[in-house]
């Protein structure tokens, strides 16, 4: 069937095509569209304005909208020949329409009117009023036509056409001068429609320069009038029918029966389509608030006036499913509230984030416990009391007292996620039973949404949780080195990946620097990078030269299964010899940015096999580097896009990294921004900057000492000396006492070689004693008669941080002291 007329046809006219019938149901006519500000005037009067009431623009805008609207007086009786349903005698604007020019009613309403226009003659208007929420000075939003336009010469014999619906068609580009805040939301205020119909009466709009009407019996219409019934003669004369067939004891009419049939009818079809067109705004994202929004937006003002939604704490935590009923100990928090009062009025009385329990002589407590809706077609002044007397300090009442009020619960899987408080002003219609069953149903599909976005928000939290425990959070200062390291997931569905970074402290004031890349994503590349990240703190610990230390990974990513691969680069930075040492198993090389000319190299390093090939060997080599050059180590999510050549986006992360930045956490934005705005990335992003500082000789004292068990006095004295030149003799007692008691287990155990006594100043002190005995040492527990096993007990209990690593040659035992406060 044709939804409509062509451009300029009038509806039911000879070009529109299709009989009479069709034309009967279908069709579109001029709109007019006014807009009244917050003091009733007028600030928007369109083209049709002016052509259906016959004043110009500039005569009607900033004038009172109740003078443009004159009212003749009584529809007669003898003029009802529109087919689309008698009102009977009506004067005025009619109660609707009136109460919505001086700001009394907050909820759309649609109605008709009897106007006189300028020049000779009077016109029937049917009208809808959409009151306008939210920022700016417009109030209401008034679309009007003329109910002349929609006879049709070709109705039924009985003058009666088979309209069951007329309803306000909107063009998406109609221009609203001085308005583009309210432009900009029309489409959600009007209702909506099928891009063909949208295109068809765009182009009409485009052509005619005014929005149109269109009517037929498809249209979901945010207020439906009273249209498609009988007319008011013909309703009187079917009650007197049904008034002698109940006298007489005779059925009813089947007239009289079909009247109320097709009434119940539509509106269950009504509660349908509010239904449907309530699911399809819901539910657009995953995310969990803005699901509460969405839900709260979609009944106000169409089904109520208030919605307040309350879930239950634990659905806002994020946690697990909440078990058990709730009781009046259970927390709820007030997440939404939505409204068509005044801006603010709600806002210091009930605001949105509280949270509280409800006591169990409330209608919300019984809506909660039972899971069905609670109707309470007016509030009380007592029970506004009830209710106001959970509020501390705070008078609810004149915001909810001789309301209408319905509590739905929000239901998933049986079990109460929140409820829902809807609240209808007291000039508007009672919530009555089939508003309790839409509510019911409303609150259904709303709790299913939100249930959705509850799993999906404790999933993206359990992911986060996962992969922030993998990730190290490592130092910001290293010896001799600052680092700073960013993390980016692939996807939003995809926080947990196979990409790390990490530091470790070496031996020697040294720290290994580490980045790789397991592939694939997901759980199972989280937990084998996991794996191999443990498994190279481990092996740096043991201070395996960078070559090695590969190898070894590569032997163990064989044995954990044949799918396990990575790439991985192992740097080494000394930062008292000023010395890179690097291996490569398979990942993108780093850059080395130069700080005495600011110029950046992509390192060529022997590129290696991945983690996991295994019979590959692996090569290392050396690098001389300054204080201030900065090392950039990253996997390749950040340089590869698809479709785009990866030497593209290396020479991009040279420039970027050669930038200069205030701070190390500058250049890291500094290069994701370089790098990761362009699209089609989907791979994970580990990021590892460290700016090489270096140690200067001056920092650095060291000593040989034979193995002569007087040599602990002598490196007592040393190290007093030293402590004096540098300004920390407040640290001289601790550290000869640690001092003596490392050179003195040196010496006993040392095989052949001497003694090495090392004083680093950094970050803070570092006390470092080397020999060639490979035996780790041990804490005990010594005894009241033991001769030994309390030196590292000292150490242990007086230093800020202790340990012991084996080397080629030996071992190294050290301890670091806190530097005073200057």
């Amino acid at each position: 069937m044709d939804r409509g007329t062509e451009a300029g046809t009038p509806p039911g006219g000879p070009d529109a095509g299709g009989g009479a019938a069709e034309h009967a149901v279908t069709g579109r006519v001029p709109l007019a569209v006014v807009v009244v500000d917050r003091d009733g005037l007028v600030s928007h009067w369109s083209t049709g304005a002016r052509r259906l009431f016959g004043v110009s623009r500039d005569e009607a805008v900033g004038r009172p909208a109740v003078d443009l609207l004159p009212v003749c007086g009584a529809l007669p009786e003898e003029d009802d020949t529109t087919p689309y349903g008698a009102y009977g005698m009506y004067d005025g604007l009619g109660p609707g329409l009136e109460s919505s020019l001086d700001g009394r009613l907050s909820y759309p309403a649609a109605g008709r009117a009897r106007l006189t226009v300028t020049g000779p003659g009077r016109i029937d208007v049917l009208w809808w009023a959409y009151p306008l929420v939210g920022p700016g000075q417009e109030r209401l939003l008034v679309l009007a036509a003329d109910a002349g336009a929609l006879r049709h010469e070709d109705a039924e014999d009985d003058g009666e056409a088979a309209v069951e619906r007329i309803a306000p068609g909107f063009a998406l580009h109609t221009d609203f001068p001085g308005s583009p805040e309210l432009a900009r939301r029309l489409p959600d205020i009007l209702p909506s429609m099928s891009v063909a119909e949208s295109a068809r009466i765009v182009a009409q709009v485009l052509e005619l320069g005014y929005p149109v009407l269109e009517f037929s019996r498809n249209d979901r219409v945010p207020v439906t009038p009273d249209w498609g019934v009988p007319r008011r003669a013909e309703r009187k004369a079917r009650r007197e029918r049904a008034a002698r067939a109940a006298a007489s004891g005779e059925p009813l009419p089947q007239d009289v029966a079909d009247e109320g049939e097709d009434i119940e009818f539509v509106a269950v079809r009504e509660r349908l389509e509010f239904l449907n067109e309530v699911s399809g705004r819901i539910g657009t994202s995953l995310d969990l608030s803005r699901t509460i929004l969405e839900v709260s937006r979609a009944v106000v003002p169409r089904f109520t006036d208030v919605a307040g939604t309350y879930l239950r704490e634990q659905v806002v935590a994020g946690e697990g499913f909440p078990d058990g009923v709730p009781d009046t100990t259970t927390m709820w928090h007030r997440v939404a509230l939505e409204h068509t009062d005044e801006p603010g009025r709600w806002d210091d009385v009930v605001p949105v984030g509280e949270a509280m329990p409800f006591p169990a002589h409330t209608p919300f407590f019984q809506c909660m416990t039972s899971g069905d809706p609670v109707l309470v077609p007016r509030i009380s002044e007592q029970m506004g009391h009830m209710i106001a007397a959970q509020f501390e300090k705070r008078d609810i009442r004149p915001l909810i007292t001789h309301r209408s009020m319905l509590v739905v619960p929000l239901k998933a899987r049986n079990v109460v996620l929140g409820f829902m408080i809807l609240l209808r002003h007291p000039e508007r219609a009672e919530f009555n039973d089939m508003d309790r069953v839409t509510g019911a149903e409303l609150a259904a599909r709303a709790g299913l949404v939100l249930d959705n976005a509850r799993m999906y928000t404790y999933q993206e939290s359990v992911a986060e949780t996962l992969q922030d425990s993998m990730l190290p959070h490592i130092a910001r200062c290293m010896a001799g080195c600052d680092i700073a390291t960013r993390y980016l997931p692939g996807t939003l569905l995809g926080r947990v990946g196979g990409d790390w970074f990490d530091s470790v402290k070496l031996p020697g004031s040294r720290t290994a620097l580490v980045v790789g890349d397991v592939m694939g994503h997901g759980l199972n590349s989280a937990a084998m990078m996991g794996q191999l990240r443990t498994a190279v703190q481990t092996m740096a610990a043991l201070d395996l030269p960078p070559a090695q230390l590969l190898r070894n990974l590569d032997d163990l990513a064989q044995r954990l299964g044949e799918h396990y691969l990575a790439t991985c680069l192992y740097a080494v930075y000394d930062p008292i010899a000023g010395e890179l040492h690097l291996a490569n198993a398979g990942h993108i090389p780093p850059v080395l940015v130069r700080a005495e000319d600011g110029s950046s190299e992509l390192l060529d390093l022997p590129t290696g096999a991945p983690i996991g090939v295994g019979g590959v060997p692996f090569e290392a080599v050396r690098i001389r580097v300054a204080p201030g050059d900065r090392l950039v180590m990253c996997t390749d999510g950040l340089v590869e896009v698809r479709g785009e050549d990866i030497g593209v986006g290396l020479a991009t992360l040279c420039e970027s990294a050669a930038h200069p930045a205030a701070s190390m956490d500058d250049a890291c934005d500094t290069i994701i921004r370089a790098l990761n705005t362009r699209g089609g990335r989907k791979d994970d992003v580990a990021l590892l900057l460290a700016r090489l500082n270096g140690i200067g000789p001056e920092d650095v004292a060291e000593w040989r000492l034979a193995r002569d068990p007087a040599e602990a006095g002598r490196a007592r004295a040393a190290v007093r000396e030293q402590l004096h030149v540098w300004g920390l003799a407040s640290l001289s007692d601790h550290a000869e006492l640690l001092v003596g008691e490392l050179v003195a287990n040196a010496v006993r155990h040392a095989h052949s070689r001497q003694v090495g006594l090392r004083l680093v100043r950094g970050a803070t002190l570092l006390c470092e004693v080397d020999d060639d005995d490979h035996t780790l040492p041990t804490l005990l527990s010594a005894g009241v008669g033991d001769e030994s096993g309390r030196g590292l007990r000292v150490v242990s209990t007086l230093a800020r941080e202790w340990g012991t690593s084996r080397t080629s040659a030996g071992k190294t035992v050290w301890f670091e002291l806190t530097l005073p406060r200057r």
